[in-house]
């Protein structure tokens, strides 16, 4: 069986970096994606907000970990990490006693999608493989 995941939003904050205790890098950030519709009843415009939760390992999480910031753009495609115990998105009750949930993706690959000048200003392509701010490629035809 095989799933993918591809996600295209900013991260709602600075990644945070950690290592487990063979010495692996993981680097863990949430990413926002929205969209915008109008609603037929109102008339009035909607947006809708989905956050994701995304870890990545490696040699890409410290890339990530140096270059991505707060509002950064980013591509990101792996896979979706279900809750062990219900096999759906990680549930929990907020301090207000609504009910939260959260989508958590292992990230295979990050893809820096914000120009230099909206990040910092750094190399064009990082010895990972991952574009470190060079600005994402247009592509004529959409491969789907």
């Amino acid at each position: 069986m095989y799933q993918k995941i591809i996600v295209v939003g900013n991260l709602g904050g600075d990644p945070e970096m950690r290592y487990m205790p063979d010495g692996t890098a993981v680097t863990s950030f949430s990413v926002a994606t929205s969209r915008r519709w109008t609603d037929k009843q109102s008339g009035q415009p909607v947006d809708e907000t989905t956050w994701f939760r995304v870890s990545v390992w490696g040699r890409q999480a410290e890339t990530a970990n140096q270059y991505l910031s707060k509002g950064s753009k980013v591509l990101v495609e792996g896979r979706i990490k279900p809750d062990i115990n219900t096999g759906s998105p990680r549930m929990w009750t907020r301090q207000d006693g609504t009910v939260g949930s959260s989508f958590e993706i292992t990230a295979d690959t990050v893809r820096f999608m914000s120009g230099r000048e909206d990040v910092g200003g750094y190399g064009a392509q990082s010895d990972s493989g991952m574009d470190a701010g060079a600005p994402a490629q247009e592509e004529d035809e959409i491969p789907f």
